[in-house]
């Protein structure tokens, strides 16, 4: 009797955590591996700390490719606190953002998008 109630919360626990190992290793995986770097220049835009559980802070920034021209949106997370900050402080300037493309993050827990900023430089006065 007792081997078949080991048996059965091997069996239990294999069931709950093969699925918790999968998603571990996904989550790593698709925020451990860069699919792409770039830069961005634009004015930001918005920058603000979302989510009802999971708080990620993210931005826009409005590209303008000649004067008049309608600007174009990208939007971008910033996992980063002190990063956030300083784009608190730029808001309405222009900035050059460098950034990491992660693809198939699984969840938005970890940012509404797949562009992560790593820096952000100020451009002009």
């Amino acid at each position: 009797m007792r081997k078949k109630h080991n048996k059965l919360l091997i069996i239990l626990l294999s069931i709950l955590l093969i699925p918790v190992v999968i998603i571990a290793l996904w989550i790593w995986v698709s925020l451990g591996y860069t699919y792409s770097t770039g830069e961005r220049a634009g004015y930001i835009q918005k920058i603000s700390k979302k989510g009802w559980i999971c708080k990620t802070w993210e931005g826009e920034i409005a590209m303008t490719p000649l004067p008049g021209a309608t600007p174009q949106i990208f939007a971008f997370t910033v996992r980063n606190d002190s990063i956030a900050h300083v784009l608190e402080e730029y808001a309405g300037k222009q900035v050059s953002l460098t950034y990491e493309q992660h693809r198939g993050v699984p969840s938005s827990c970890f940012g509404e998008t797949e562009y992560f900023v790593t820096k952000v430089h100020r451009v002009g006065p």
